[in-house]
């Protein structure tokens, strides 16, 4: 049997990438293409020959190279740049506090989780304590520091952040998962050429910092939108709130408004390391200084913590009374500015860090994830010497499979009470998911994994939610493909 074949790809602006084959079989043209990661889409067209048939499937070859596919190999891309952030590691054994006065004190760490990696994610709320690595490895762990659940993840976790019930981990591999199910699923593929930083999630807008200093912005369907650049590079800092992105970089501190890209404000300070924001304020980590507070309204200095040096992470208690900072050591101040306490972190630098409900927790070059009382009455007792007995917890041995993250359960149509169902539909050159379910609103689209969309099938899911801003859906739980009748 006479055989050709061809085999393109295609990464575009908006961050897709697509593939194009064609299989020449006697007289015989299969073409299959659409999303990398999907079955795509399929054709056929019968020649009178091997050569005009040969001819037809070179033809349509050709029209796609004109549209800049190249010729690649099934199965291997091109890794995308991986930056990830300078970390100083502590030479210190022991976790020893020092208090304002100079006396010596040992930290009430309550508990240490081992991940067994570089950890740089971390979340933190009243379910959960997340903690991602940069070996792909996403820990769910109870307050008490026990594993409820684990994933793996094909690349490095460069953070973790929540959109209100919706929690994300963003990825080397260029994207940004949901972890609000049994398997994480792809929620934004970021494009190729952005080398991130970092990534935070607002209303289901997606923000990208990078290496060139750009700003990065994708709407709910993961097609960039908008891309600002800084005044500097290596930008380390985004956060976002309803009407601003706030970014840092080695220039300074911005605001840029998400409405049209315009700076709003700019802020000199040293290399923006790190960043934290409040309702009415934002925290840059800076080198060679430690945190400051910068005010979202009018882009000036409010306040400096002091450090003495760089703060890889920083975080704030409730209402901005207290202020963190991290790297080898973990600073306390009050919101004035005055140091309270500083201690070594014992396994390495503070990369990111929360306070939830009088306790801090932070992850570290060294992989784990510690949880110390950072209460007032914690930190009293502690200079009287009462301390907390530390637990000291590992990661289980068991290896974890990477997550599968095109695989879904079936359920039947009588296994969907309670549930929504849903639909992948053709909307010009793109699929798009509706709701199939009654009483909801038919000309919105639902946030859907573009990795999981086939034309004209059928989804449930355990829930779906409007956007606060409207115009869409978005999925709350579990994904599941339906059945034919």
């Amino acid at each position: 049997m006479q055989t050709e074949k061809f085999y393109l790809e295609l990464s575009e602006s908006e961050g897709s990438h697509k593939f194009y084959e064609v299989i020449v079989e006697e007289e015989k043209v299969s073409i299959r293409y659409g999303r990398i990661g999907t079955d795509g889409q399929k054709s056929t067209e019968t020649l009178a020959d091997f050569a005009a048939a040969k001819k037809y499937a070179e033809k349509k070859v050709a029209e796609k190279k004109k549209k800049g596919y190249e010729e690649a190999v099934m199965g291997v891309r091109k890794k995308r740049k991986i930056t990830r952030r300078p970390v100083v590691t502590s030479s210190s054994s022991s976790a020893v506090m020092t208090s304002a006065s100079g006396k010596k004190i040992k930290v009430p760490t309550v508990w240490n989780f081992n991940t067994g990696s570089a950890a740089y994610g971390i979340f933190i709320n009243e379910e959960a304590c997340w903690v991602g690595n940069q070996n792909g490895n996403i820990f769910k762990l109870n307050h008490q520091g026990e594993v409820l659940t684990q994933y793996k993840l094909p690349e490095g976790v460069k953070c973790i952040m929540a959109d209100k019930q919706w929690i994300y981990a963003g990825c080397d591999d260029g994207n940004v998962y949901d972890l609000g199910g049994k398997v994480p699923r792809i929620a934004y593929e970021i494009n190729e050429d952005v080398d991130i930083y970092w990534l935070d999630v607002c209303d289901g807008l997606l923000g990208v910092s990078d290496a060139d200093g750009n700003v990065v912005l994708a709407n709910y369907e993961g097609e960039e939108i908008g891309r600002y650049k800084g005044k500097g590079s290596g930008a380390w800092m985004i956060r976002l709130d309803s009407k601003n992105v706030y970014y840092g970089d080695s220039a300074g501190t911005a605001a840029f408004s998400i409405k049209d890209g315009t700076e709003v404000w700019f802020q000199k300070t040293n290399s923006v390391l790190f960043g934290w924001q409040e309702e009415d304020a934002v925290f840059s980590g800076v080198s060679g200084m430690g945190v400051e507070k910068i005010s979202k309204k009018t882009g000036k200095k409010v306040q400096s913590y002091d450090m003495f040096s760089g703060a890889l992470s920083c975080a704030t208690s409730e209402g901005g009374k207290f202020v963190f900072g991290g790297n080898d050591m973990i600073f306390c101040f009050s919101e004035d500015g005055t140091l309270v306490w500083k201690l070594p972190t014992a396994c390495g630098s503070a990369l990111s860090m929360q306070y939830f409900k009088g306790k801090l927790y932070a992850v570290t070059g060294y992989g784990n994830l510690i949880c110390i009382d950072a209460s007032e009455e914690a930190i009293n007792k502690a200079k009287e010497g009462d301390l907390p007995e530390t637990v000291e917890l590992k990661a289980p041995k068991e290896q974890v499979a990477v997550a599968q993250t095109t695989a879904l359960e079936s359920l039947n149509q009588s296994q969907t009470t309670g549930k929504v169902i849903l639909k992948c539909v053709k909307d010009g050159s793109k699929l798009r998911v509706k709701v199939e379910s009654n009483g909801y609103k038919a000309n919105w689209f639902v946030q859907f994994p573009n990795n999981l969309r086939k034309e004209g099938a059928f989804y449930v899911v355990d829930k779906i939610e409007e956007a606060s801003q409207g115009g869409f859906y978005r999925v709350l739980g579990d994904i599941y493909e339906l059945k034919p009748q």
